[in-house]
């Protein structure tokens, strides 16, 4: 047999070889590509990706809570025009769960996981949001307005997200309470000021406590350091932040009640009689708070 033709299978499956691996390599590539998703709606932010056991549970109309009734999966809300970072796709039905990282919420190692309802994708990163504090007075009265907003834990958008109930429909109709966690109304402290500076401050207590810049708090009386605060000032730790009002009045969220104000001098000593003033977080340990101050 002619030694040309016996060539001719080889070069064929040479040339076949050699295009699948093109196109393999192609669709690696194309796997490779960044994605990106921009919050198009107030986007809850979890720390695992099975939303339905959170929203539904085995009964269908049940919430994942802990003994203290929180919804610890929550992370926090991502306000409209925040940007994700897609790491991971996990199809669902008839949506995706996406794993997350975004600059909006630097303070975890937890995985974060968002709902593709809320958002739109792009292989193209958009602009990150941007971040303009409100004048002093504009949140003074943003914090008046969620007066009697109820606590939520993760939460920083009081009205809630009513898109929970059709893309987590209930199996039956929800109790009131229900519904309002099933919505994730409500603020938790550091939700407050997250809220009412359109996503302008750290939204973690564990940043608050280095935000602005300290007052020299350290071995003053709760009188002397009340005569120290001006409106916005932040009296906080991490797991908690109090905020002043004025020179007699504080504000803040926390259980049962959610926001409410109350006399700042009465809340100090309460404070005091638990933890020790410290001009600066880092350098001490044990109870103890400090004063921040982030708006001149």
């Amino acid at each position: 047999m002619n030694k040309k033709y016996l060539k001719f299978p080889f070069v064929l499956f040479f040339l076949l070889f050699s295009l699948g691996n093109y196109f393999c390599k192609s669709q690696d590539i194309e796997s490779r590509v960044e994605q990106f998703a921009i919050a198009m709606l107030h986007t809850p932010v979890l720390n695992t990706s099975d939303f339905e056991s959170v929203f539904g549970g085995e009964s269908g109309d049940s919430l994942k809570l802990d003994e203290e009734g929180h919804i610890m999966a929550l992370e926090f809300i991502a306000i409209p025009n925040t940007v994700f970072k897609i790491h991971e796709t996990i199809p669902k039905q008839d949506h995706i769960i996406y794993r997350i990282t975004t600059t909006d919420y630097p303070y975890t190692s937890t995985e974060l996981f968002i709902d593709s309802r809320f958002v739109n994708v792009s292989n193209k990163k958009s602009k990150e949001r941007k971040i303009e504090i409100p004048s002093r007075d504009e949140i003074i009265n943003n914090m008046l307005s969620l007066e009697g907003c109820r606590y939520l834990w993760g939460g920083n958008f009081c009205n809630g997200i009513t898109e929970m109930l059709s893309f987590y429909k209930p199996k039956n109709i929800l109790y009131k309470e229900i519904e309002d966690n099933w919505c994730l109304r409500g603020v938790d402290c550091s939700g407050l000021i997250y809220q009412t500076t359109d996503g302008a401050t750290p939204r973690n207590t564990s940043s608050l406590v280095n935000y602005g810049t300290g007052l020299n708090i350290s071995g003053k009386t709760d009188t002397a350091i009340q005569n120290m605060l001006k409106p916005l000032d932040l009296i906080v730790w991490k797991g908690h932040v109090i905020i002043v009002l004025d020179e007699k009045t504080a504000i803040e969220s926390r259980p049962p009640k959610g926001v409410q104000k109350n006399d700042l001098l009465n809340r100090l000593k309460e404070v005091m009689e638990e933890r020790q003033p410290v001009d600066d977080w880092d350098s001490s340990e044990g109870e103890r708070f400090v004063v921040r101050r982030w708006v001149e």
